[in-house]
């Protein structure tokens, strides 16, 4: 499972991420969405954590807390949905 790191600054990177959560536990993987169009960040971010014991601290440590001007938002990752293909038939 992994973390999901929402309201997260546009100039936030991997390794602002690493520093952060890395007070909670091992970091094994920070993966920050880029817009397929602009090439941009997306605003938000997944974690991913040695155990699920890090993680909880890591969201309770930094639900709400602010880094790069920004408030974040914290939880779990919810997994993800299957979306239609979008071809019409």
């Amino acid at each position: 499972m992994s973390v999901y790191v929402g309201n997260l600054s546009y100039d936030a990177t991997d390794e602002d991420l690493k520093t952060a959560f890395a007070k909670y536990g091992n970091v094994k993987r920070v993966q920050v969405p880029n817009d397929r169009e602009t090439g941009r960040p997306r605003g938000f971010a997944f974690v991913e954590m040695d155990t699920e014991e890090e993680e909880t601290a890591a969201i309770d440590g930094l639900d709400g807390t602010e880094l790069m001007g920004r408030n974040l938002k914290v939880n779990k990752a919810r997994p993800r949905e299957e979306r239609g293909g979008g071809g019409r038939k």
